[in-house]
């Protein structure tokens, strides 16, 4: 009886241990085991601000770099960051899983952090100081002092490509969805986990980027490295907690063979009895803890990959399970499309937003804001509002629409992309002000400091955060939720993407739209290394006409978009289906 009562105990979606056999739910998992995972993320988001939230005035600062120059460097680098968890979701669903992935990246991501550290913290590895207006006048930085800088950069680069796309999909598979009580914490993990994120920010923006400014580099740089490594450790010590999923295989090549596979069938007729399409025995899918999708007609020309025609190459047929994955991931690309100009928007952040503060009185009696650290107003907004969200906002929203999200996780989107407009229309009405305020005191051509308080652009970064806590939070669990439970590192890289491409495009428009606008505008342009004789209020103009388009494209693509079937309400129907089958599998196997 007691070790029929520990069958009953192994959780019920596949996950095991690292020697994999499956695990008790008692003994792992839960909140219990996200506590690991959400402490770690604190530190670790704390490291990588601790770098990116500054980064523009270094390069300005340090290495003598102009507006333009500076600002694309980082949004080069940002988005390199966040393209590279395509990598690492390969590497974890195919081949090492998210855990082992995970464990090799962070030691990557900790020796670019060192490499980092080392490079700011010796003069022979930067120019000489320069203080001349113009910096882009100053010694420029040699090959050797460039290129241990961007190599420390890019290695760190790499290293959160295997962590971020990972660790995040390792929380989320702490919570098995088919028991109740845990399925309801799942709801909620992803609210908490952008609170851990931005509770780290919040002591990057603040504490590291005043150490930055008033103390040094090294010791600004040193103390992320520290933290960083201590992050680590935390998530290492979580290991006998942690639930895992085994590596299911390469998930771009299931999708490809779809997709061959439709395509060279693209003569036959697909059967009307979605019966007659290919799939495997129920029993083949719970012995391995996985789940079976039946057909739909979205996108049904791919339903011809699961005709019967003779041949049982896995580029001719493929299950019915294997199309409705393709089909989940490619559902979702017309709303990562309608992510990456709001990604843009969140680039601005730590460029031209922190440039803007440079220009303006940062004094509060004798004390300096670092400009940097107003984007700690984006963080507190953010925690103040997804706080809101989840213990208010949620509730009275359940009453109404009988969701248990309180409303759907794209209408959440819809929300954040909303206030984006709002943002860049704000930010561009402050921009003439300051703008104003520099020609009346003859400030245009002497770069001199404006008598505004720096708190102008408060509104700004405080309305970020609350966007933030709509689109940025409902956009990772829409991914990870949306996608196959097979691909779900695949699906959480997608909200990484997005971010990534945000920054490549925010490089490649304030690159285009400062050449253009030199030839066009007398070679003054709107973006100039003199922000004071600058126009980036009609930059922030032209961003605001781009957002709104964004937004109706959004409504466009949302209206087709049909949500995956979620394992909600018959949780104990699909208990006796579907996973009874795997308990029996398993009931030799030793109870660990």
């Amino acid at each position: 009886m007691a070790g029929e009562t520990g069958r009953r105990e192994f959780t019920q979606d596949g996950t095991v241990d690292l020697k994999g056999s499956p695990v008790l739910r008692s003994k792992r998992g839960g909140w219990t085991a996200c506590s690991f995972v959400v402490v770690y993320e604190v530190f670790e988001r704390m490291a990588y601000y601790g770098i990116a939230s500054n980064l523009v005035l270094y390069l300005t600062r340090k290495l003598h770099q102009g507006t333009v120059t500076s600002s694309n460097n980082v949004t080069n680098w940002t988005g390199t960051i966040w393209m590279t968890p395509i990598l690492g979701a390969y590497m974890a669903d195919a081949h090492l899983g998210r855990y082992r992935t995970f464990v090799i990246a962070s030691a990557i991501y900790l020796s670019g952090m060192c490499l980092l550290t080392l490079a700011v913290s010796l003069p022979a590895l930067r120019p000489p100081p320069c203080n001349q207006i113009d910096v882009t006048k100053c010694k420029q930085g040699s090959k050797l002092q460039l290129g241990v800088f961007y190599s420390a950069l890019y290695i760190l680069a790499i290293g959160t490509g295997g962590t971020k796309p990972n660790i995040s999909t390792i929380g989320a598979d702490q919570f098995d969805i088919f028991d109740p009580k845990e399925k309801i914490h799942k709801l909620s993990f992803f609210n908490w986990w952008m609170f851990s994120i931005f509770f780290g920010t919040l002591f990057a923006n603040t504490f590291l980027v005043y150490i930055q400014d008033n103390v040094g580099w090294t010791l600004g740089y040193g103390l992320p490295t520290i933290g960083l490594a201590i992050s680590v450790l935390i998530f290492l010590a979580g290991t006998p907690f942690y639930r895992h999923r085994l590596p299911t295989g390469s998930p771009f090549t299931r999708m490809a063979r779809v997709i061959v596979a439709a395509v060279r069938k693209w003569e036959i007729s697909i059967p009307p009895d979605p019966k007659e399409l290919y799939e495997f025995d129920l029993e083949e899918y719970a012995s391995k803890g996985k789940f079976r999708i039946d057909s739909t007609n979205t996108l049904r020309f791919l339903n011809k990959a699961s005709v019967r025609t003779g041949s049982n190459s896995p580029w001719m047929l493929c299950s019915v399970t294997q199309v409705e994955e393709t089909k989940q991931i490619l559902c979702m690309i017309p709303i990562l499309l309608a992510t990456f100009v709001p990604s843009t928007m969140v680039a601005q952040i730590n460029t031209l937003f922190v440039k803007q503060g440079t220009t303006l009185d940062t004094s509060i009696g004798s004390f300096h804001i670092p400009p940097a650290s107003l984007a700690a107003f984006v963080t507190i907004s953010m925690l103040v509002c997804v706080v809101l969200y989840d213990r208010f906002f949620v509730k009275i929203m359940r009453r109404w629409t009988k969701n248990p999200r309180g409303i759907t996780l794209l209408q959440r989107m819809g929300i954040g992309l909303i206030l984006h407009i709002i943002i860049m229309l704000i930010a561009s009405l402050t921009e003439r002000r300051r703008l104003s305020v520099a020609r009346q005191h003859g400030l245009v051509e002497s770069a001199g400091t404006i008598p505004l308080s720096i708190f102008i652009l408060l509104p700004q970064f405080a309305l970020m955060g609350t966007a933030d806590s709509f689109l940025e939070v409902a956009k990772i669990e829409f991914f990870y939720d949306q996608a196959p439970e097979s691909m779900k590192s695949l699906g959480t890289s997608y909200a990484m993407t997005s971010l990534g491409v945000g920054n490549f495009l925010s490089s490649f428009l304030l690159s285009t739209v400062s050449h253009i606008t030199k030839r066009s505008d007398g070679h003054k342009g709107w973006i100039l290394n003199n922000l004071n004789a600058s126009h980036l209020d009609y930059y922030y103009a032209f961003f605001t006409v781009l957002n709104i388009l964004n937004f109706i494209f959004f409504l466009i693509v949302t209206k087709f978009y049909v949500y995956k079937v979620e394992i909600s309400g018959p949780v104990e129907a699909l208990r006796e289906d579907q996973m009874s089958t795997y308990i029996v599998s398993r009931q030799e196997e030793p109870v660990v």
